[in-house]
């Protein structure tokens, strides 16, 4: 099932930008790539962005698989940056969205349209660039808790990310309190992972 306008997101914590989220694929996606080392909703008001700057009111990915990418890079770079290393990510972007023409015709929807498993949907989802392991099963979570995609097996498929209740990725943020949770649970993390081990 495709993220339509009756999906409500709430990833950027701006309404136009998490509007887009809900009802394209391709955005919700975008929005994932970027979301690394840069405060979540920078990250997830991204795709807006990109897309306003290209005069669209959605994203393409054939569009932008053969925008010029010194043109494409400048178009990220644009005050204010739509990441802290604009030129890395529009590269990134652009790979993403050659991908999903090469192999899905340009339609993000279809990486998940008619995933028979939730095990098969992990796997199309770490075939795509940027995507490792981890950030294919919160993108999985974000999938099925938010976007009614359940392919069987699904929250297995998903981890510790696909567990019901809780706030550890951007698949739990549902407003500026699980977003506030889910941050607190993220630093958590970050404390442990310094402590010196004995």
């Amino acid at each position: 099932m495709a993220p339509s306008s009756k999906h409500t997101l709430h990833l950027s914590q701006q309404p136009e930008a998490d509007a887009l989220l809900g009802r394209s694929p391709l955005a919700a996606l975008v929005g994932m790539l970027l979301d690394q080392q840069i405060p979540m909703e920078w990250a997830f008001a991204g795709p807006y962005t990109i897309a306003t700057r290209m005069g669209a009111d959605d994203l393409d990915a054939a569009a932008i698989a053969s925008y010029d990418p010194d043109a494409f890079a400048d178009l990220l770079k644009q005050k204010p940056a739509v990441h802290r290393y604009p030129g890395s990510m529009a590269q990134r972007v652009q790979q993403l969205c050659r991908f999903l023409v090469e192999e899905y015709g340009g339609d993000a929807e279809a990486v998940w349209r008619d995933a028979p498993t939730g095990a098969e949907l992990l796997t199309r989802l770490k075939a795509l660039p940027g995507f490792g392991d981890q950030k294919a099963r919160i993108f999985l979570a974000l999938l099925g808790k938010q976007l009614a995609v359940h392919p069987p097996g699904w929250r297995e498929a998903a981890g510790d990310y696909g567990t019901p209740d809780v706030h550890r990725s951007v698949a739990d943020i549902t407003g500026p309190e699980t977003l506030a949770k889910v941050r607190a649970h993220k630093q958590e993390m970050k404390a442990k992972a310094a402590k010196p081990r004995k």
